[in-house]
């Protein structure tokens, strides 16, 4: 006779999410931030999963991780990164444009 073991399969697929919005209210200050940002990939992209868009002068994030420490470790990290880079482009960014 084989032992039954019950398994909650939601349990095994469980992400946890959080999503961050920051009005720019400025088109171009929302991309170089962005373009500033998207360089920094996540360290441990099979636990993390963050994307990143503009719209309307809005940067949007949508984090997902596997745990909760490990999502509040990289929402914790990016907000860093987020706030030296908009500090950065407050004082010394005016009239500054983004070119490819």
């Amino acid at each position: 006779m084989f032992p039954v073991v019950a398994v909650d399969c939601m349990d095994i697929f469980k992400l946890f999410f959080s999503d961050l919005e920051v009005d720019y209210q400025s088109e171009e200050i929302a991309r170089i931030v962005h373009a500033a940002l998207a360089v920094d990939k996540e360290l441990q992209p099979d636990k993390v999963k963050r994307q990143m868009t503009v719209s309307n002068g809005k940067l949007s994030v949508h984090f997902e991780a596997v745990e909760a420490r490990f999502l509040r470790a990289s929402y914790s990290a990016f907000v860093d990164v987020l706030t030296l880079a908009t500090k950065t482009v407050e004082e010394f960014g005016q009239g500054m444009t983004m070119t490819l």
